[in-house]
């Protein structure tokens, strides 16, 4: 399947590493051309390189997407080195196991930041020059959270599903301009996020006082998705490239991509 991507100019947020990485490397395999954004130097510069050796055009933003100047400056940087932006994955995101009661105030403030301003600035910046071509497409990476709240992600839960009703808004605002704005909401993916020492698969094991090994909480975590496992990179990262390339006639859509996680059909 052509997905159209050829010499197209993609934006992704959170491209250092695990699900925005692998969009990273797919989007580049199918002819893009891919601004690669992250705060970490050292690991954006090592994963582009990584791209790079692939066969793929990527160039390197270093900042932190929650700085006010984040999009305008995203999108001055996709135009002086492939002269548009076509498509914006916004991927960034982070999370921490605990309870309701443990969450402090300044985390909840701080998803909002991540999760909802962050995007708000970005699509704000992105959007217009893509209404004046008559295309473009923005892929918001949500979460089940956002669909039915983690009582483990309490904080995360509430960015995630503020998130959606963004995406939602400006969906609905752009979709007659040729810009079609769409979420995924992943389910637990073996990523960086969850796998990396002390990341949210050791969080699970500390949080549910469960001596187990590592391995074993992998099976315990994913026993309880219907599929039995959880997501790869690579099949999130396949659903964000579909949903931001591929979709002609949806707009305003949350598509979990979970194993079956959320038990209602929304």
């Amino acid at each position: 399947m052509d997905l159209g991507l050829a010499n197209r100019v993609c934006a992704v947020t959170g491209a250092s590493g695990g699900i925005g990485l692998e969009v990273s490397r797919q989007l580049c395999a199918e002819g893009a051309k891919v601004v690669m954004i992250s705060r970490n130097p050292e690991q954006l510069a090592a994963m582009a390189e990584v791209v790079r050796a692939e066969g793929g055009e990527a160039a390197v933003v270093v900042i932190d997407v929650t700085e006010d100047c984040a999009g305008d400056h995203i999108v001055a940087s996709a135009t002086q080195h492939f002269g548009k932006l076509d498509v914006l994955v916004n991927n960034a995101g982070v999370s921490k196991w605990r309870n309701l009661e443990d969450a402090p105030e300044e985390d909840f403030r701080m998803q909002f930041e991540l999760s909802v301003m962050a995007p708000l600035n970005l699509m704000r910046a992105a959007i217009p020059p893509m209404v004046e071509r008559g295309w473009g497409r923005v892929v918001n990476v949500s979460s089940t959270a956002g669909k039915r709240p983690s009582a483990q992600m309490p904080d995360y839960s509430v960015g995630k599903a503020a998130q959606l009703s963004l995406s939602k808004q400006f969906a609905d605002r752009y979709a007659a301009d040729g810009v079609l704005v769409n979420a995924v909401c992943p389910g637990p993916t073996a990523s960086d996020l969850w796998m990396e020492p002390g990341g949210l698969l050791d969080q699970s094991r500390v949080h549910g006082g469960e001596e187990q090994s590592r391995e074993e909480a992998m099976k315990t975590v994913g026993s309880k998705r219907p599929i039995g496992r959880l997501a790869t990179p690579e099949e999130i990262a396949i659903k964000e490239i579909n949903a931001g390339t591929y979709a002609l006639y949806v707009s305003g859509a949350a598509w979990s991509v979970d194993g079956g996680t959320v038990p209602v059909i929304i």
